[in-house]
């Protein structure tokens, strides 16, 4: 009893500090006279803040109603310092969030919808104004909860050195198959005695969720309502995968991933001649670039890098690979809704502002989530100076499957990928059907408690 009242008293010092201190963060420079203050909180830190900073400040001089006040919160427990300020009684206007807890946060009720801070027409226009990919990463229970605001695409990249070297003879503008790639993955695969050196491909554990749709697989069911995690082209992904665990052998692969994490400041490991083809997004470009341009001070020759994307079939479903990105958010009780949907129009280029999008797309490094932004002549001129990264532009118009918006996906996301590193970096002989079948049906039992608990919420009229 004396834990628990402990407890109870932690939480609610907690809740006043973290109001306490988002009214001074409120307050340390005064908002211009006229205007309504909209407190925005979001991750970024460092340089990247420093764009979002620019950002703010150009919304600002924009227009005369309304005054950003952008508040970084950089780290962990985002979710707790947001509920804290909520029972605090001082939530942000505002929020900025990359994990998948769209349908978790509005099913708690901690989110307004877009339909409920703007009028139905403009809603619909903004619906119409997203790529699909981006859209994709907001709607739950037939409602717009998030409007994305920066799309994150994986694709491969390729040393072009490399696989040239490897495959004697010039570089396929795409992979045909998955076995175009693993005929790539041997020929550049290289050892030294028993021990690795170079790694032609090794699929990262993280990214069943982009080979399972490029397979022709779906993670859930919409219509009914089900996990299928277990679908048979995920198990066919996956399988691929563990394929690579079994001909390069799991200690060696293990191994070599471990050393990555050595690499000096966080290299991209592909900058290191450890591999010659690599899945990641398209923030890499920008490590990419600076490697060739440091090159070009030295008076070298840089490398040559190119991008695939992943080899799919579009006739048997059309899936280009999963794709997720940054969502704003506006949390329930925010004193400012109406500011906010404001700024989320002015980020994303809604109403004419598309030259005003591709200048903060361009400062972040951020593939637009508006064809009429990326099409635009100033992001054009951007992009034909950064061809790597146009290709990621290329491959946003494509269908790119997020993670389910379902409540528990973020937990969804964390089961799989524990799996798939368990199959990848271990002898254990594991059925592969049946993990994921078990993940299915421990996530479908989930959403059912979740779903009859909102059933006798909404029957006994406490959420009124």
């Amino acid at each position: 009893m004396i834990r628990q009242r402990i407890s109870v008293i932690l939480f609610l010092l907690t809740s006043a500090v973290i109001a306490i201190w988002g009214t001074t963060v409120s307050l340390t420079s005064e908002t211009p006279a006229g205007r309504e203050e909209v407190v925005f909180w979001h991750f970024w830190s460092g340089a990247d803040g420093k764009v979002v900073d620019q950002i703010v400040q150009r919304f600002n001089r924009s227009q005369d109603q309304y005054f950003v006040r952008a508040v970084s919160m950089p780290g962990n427990n985002f979710d707790m310092k947001l509920f804290l300020a909520i029972t605090g009684g001082d939530p942000p206007d505002l929020i900025n969030q990359d994990d998948p807890i769209v349908a978790d946060w509005a099913h708690r009720g901690a989110l307004y919808s877009m339909e409920e801070i703007a009028s139905a027409e403009e809603v619909d226009r903004m619906k119409q104004w997203l790529l699909p990919a981006a859209r994709s990463l907001g709607e739950y229970d037939g409602k717009l909860f998030a409007v994305c605001n920066g799309l994150d695409i994986r694709a491969l990249y390729f040393n072009q050195d490399l696989v040239e070297a490897g495959l004697q003879r010039s570089v396929p503008p795409f992979l045909s198959s998955t076995d175009e790639l693993d005929a790539i993955a041997q020929v550049c695969t290289k050892y030294q005695g028993q021990q690795l050196t170079q790694v032609g491909y090794l699929p990262d554990p993280r990214r069943l969720w982009a080979w399972g749709p490029a397979f022709g697989g779906d993670f859930y069911n919409e219509l009914d309502s089900e996990f299928t995690a277990d679908d048979d082209a995920i198990v066919r992904a996956l399988d691929w995968m563990v394929s690579y665990r079994r001909r390069l052998g799991a200690h060696n692969v293990a191994t070599f991933r471990q050393n990555d994490q050595s690499l000096p400041n966080k290299m991209f490991p592909l900058l290191a001649n450890r591999y010659a083809v690599v899945l990641d997004g398209q923030w890499r470009v920008r490590d990419i670039e600076a490697a060739q341009n440091e090159s070009l001070l030295k008076g070298q020759q840089p490398t040559r890098f190119g991008v695939w994307p992943l080899p799919h079939d579009p006739a048997v479903s059309g899936k280009a690979g999963w794709g997720n990105g940054n969502v704003f958010l506006v949390p329930r009780h925010s004193k400012q809704s109406e500011g906010a949907w404001e700024f989320i129009k002015f980020w994303t280029g809604l109403d004419g502002q598309q030259d005003e999008a591709a200048k903060t797309c361009i400062a972040g490094g951020w593939i637009p989530v508006a064809k009429p932004v990326s099409d635009s002549e100033l992001f054009q001129a951007y992009l034909e100076e950064h061809p790597l990264f146009e290709r990621f532009v290329a491959f946003s118009q494509t269908e790119q499957v997020p993670t389910p918006l379902v409540p528990g996906a973020a937990r969804y996301y964390r089961e799989i990928n524990n799996l798939v590193q368990r199959a990848m970096y271990s002898e254990e002989q594991i059925d592969l059907k049946a993990e994921l079948e078990l993940i299915s049906h421990q996530m479908q039992k989930r959403l059912s408690r979740l779903e009859d608990r909102s059933r006798i919420v909404d029957g006994g009229g406490r959420n009124e």
